[in-house]
């Protein structure tokens, strides 16, 4: 069940939401194998005194996506969700590839609790071994 937290200025951030969650979602959904009717996305915007991103090597547009998923999908389907953000996020929303920062990671389904049980537990309609 990948989980998308984007953090970026609220300056930034906020003109651009839509496309944003919108790029992340289809990279998702086509490396993923995910189901598109599920979009599981939770956006920070951050006020300048709450994000320090060091202005030597990045701009305001700086953009951090953490994805946490469950264990099981090989590295090459996780590389190409990596590589799926660094195209289709610059396209959508302007913020160049190098203010970008991705991070996956994988848990046990068991660490997880889905409405109202334990992910382990859950026949999720689709499959995880992508």
């Amino acid at each position: 069940m990948p989980t998308a937290k984007v953090y970026a200025l609220r300056k930034v951030m906020d003109p651009i939401k839509s496309a944003l969650s919108d790029a992340i979602h289809e990279c998702v959904s086509e490396a993923l194998k995910f189901p598109p009717e599920k979009r599981l996305q939770r956006f920070f915007p951050m006020d300048e005194e709450d994000f320090h991103y060091g202005s030597v090597d990045r701009t305001e547009k700086y953009t951090v996506i953490e994805i946490t998923m469950f264990e099981g999908r090989s590295v090459e389907t996780i590389k190409s969700l990596i590589n799926m953000l660094y195209e289709k996020v610059p396209e959508a929303t302007g913020i160049p590839r190098s203010d970008i920062d991705i991070t996956i990671s994988e848990l046990p389904r068991h660490a997880w609790g889905l409405q109202g049980s334990i992910g382990d537990e859950q026949s999720l309609g689709y499959s995880v071994a992508v």
